[in-house]
């Protein structure tokens, strides 16, 4: 039996109670006008990201697939940051440079670099302000070597770390963002990268803050201009190359509130500056919170096969939080999706799909769902009356689907 995604479908209105549907599959109801999106971007692809609410305030070309550029690099710091975490590497360990470090990514290469000496002793604490301060493509390949010994294999770290997470589009195919036909990333997932290495690794995360940084004598400014513009800017990365165009993430804080910007495509560093700018701007500005749903309120109720009740209460395990236009009560879009039939024994607790709502054209919010309550297995006829209704329906399934085949 193979199993299918099933959605409980629901619209609601803020600071009311939602009434869940019940069935295996039901239609998105919108018993409300749509929120549309007020600002206007140059940027092709771009995202605004509420880090509290974990809510997208904006979005547009968010899911297409694109060159990053020198935002690799906040993967390849990540793969750094986790390996300090553990305890297998510190921040005063030596890293020596190698020919092939400074030939590709060195002052002989023409690209960003932090103008490392070939055969030189740099600590890890220095090549990473190397690595976000000055983009340097020598502290990239160095700091690969150093931990996976070359560069494939560091990149096979990137990689999984970022399936681990749950970038599921993302390929990484270098630690400096050079031009590679498989090397690609979204808006979306970039935003999700940069929210993981903010909150999980915050006494790291200064590097990215840096204005400037100077080794070997030569001083570079950070090419972060959001790190000037006095809007609470702390951090993150820019990119260029010619397939891409001009990016960057950036992220800032106002009263409390963070929010990261991811934007690409644009034609110069000027562009992405103030695009990003100007969403964050809007960002702080438009937004407040509204509570959706209080922890452990009843979302829906999935079906059940082989247990002692036909249905599951399901919840979310914290408040759902949602960010919202000042004044607006209009409603939203939910789903509830998870991988169906769902099989008893259930514990309560458990992890069973996740609740995804929409803001307008924006898919704003994405949170796990946990069942409600336990649900133990039921007896051998009720296993056996609920496994014959579950292939009979299964049959019908698959009828249906080959009569609408071409």
């Amino acid at each position: 039996m193979v199993p299918a995604m099933r959605h409980v479908s629901w619209s609601a209105r803020f600071r009311c109670a939602c009434a869940a549907l019940i069935g295996q599959i039901a239609a998105v109801v919108i018993t409300g006008p749509a929120v549309g999106q007020a600002f206007q971007t140059l940027a092709p692809q771009a995202v605004l990201y509420d880090v509290g609410s974990r809510s997208v305030l904006f979005e547009k070309g968010s899911d297409d697939l694109m060159a990053p550029a020198s935002m690799v690099k906040l993967m390849t710091a990540l793969v750094v940051f986790e390996e300090i975490a553990q305890g297998r590497l510190k921040l005063d360990d030596e890293m020596v440079v190698s020919e092939n470090a400074w030939r590709r990514g060195g002052a002989v290469s023409g690209g960003s670099t932090m103008f490392a000496v070939p055969n030189s002793r740099i600590k890890v604490s220095d090549l990473l302000s190397g690595l976000l301060v000055q983009s340097g493509n020598d502290a990239a390949i160095t700091l690969a070597e150093g931990i996976a010994g070359k560069e494939e294999s560091f990149v096979a770290l990137m990689n999984e770390r970022a399936a681990k997470l749950g970038l599921k589009r993302s390929v990484f195919r270098n630690v400096m963002g050079f031009s590679h036909p498989e090397q690609r990333v979204t808006a979306r997932e970039l935003s999700f990268l940069a929210n993981h290495i903010i909150t999980t690794y915050p006494d790291l995360y200064r590097y990215f803050g840096q204005r400037d940084f100077t080794w070997n004598r030569v001083r570079q400014q950070n090419r972060n201009l959001l790190l000037t513009m006095d809007i609470g800017a702390d951090g993150m990365k820019t990119g260029n190359i010619e397939e891409s165009g001009f990016g960057m993430v950036g992220s800032a804080v106002q009263k409390g509130q963070r929010l990261i910007v991811v934007v690409n495509g644009l034609k110069t560093a000027r562009d992405r500056a103030q695009e990003a700018r100007k969403l964050l701007e809007w960002g702080f500005r438009t937004f407040e919170p509204r509570q959706v749903f209080s922890a452990g309120e009843t979302l829906a109720e999935l079906s059940v096969f082989g247990g002692e009740k036909a249905t599951l209460p399901v919840a979310a395990v914290s408040p759902v939080i949602l960010l919202m236009p000042r004044g607006n009560s209009d409603r939203v879009r939910g789903n509830v999706v998870y991988k169906g039939p769902l099989l008893a024994p259930i514990a309560k607790g458990a992890e069973v799909g996740v609740l995804r709502i929409e803001r307008g054209d924006v898919r704003a919010l994405e949170v796990p769902v946990v069942a409600a309550e336990d649900i133990p297995a039921g007896s051998l006829p009720k296993r056996a009356a609920d496994a014959a209704i579950d292939l009979s329906t299964g049959w019908f399934r698959r009828a249906l689907s080959g009569a609408r085949s071409p």
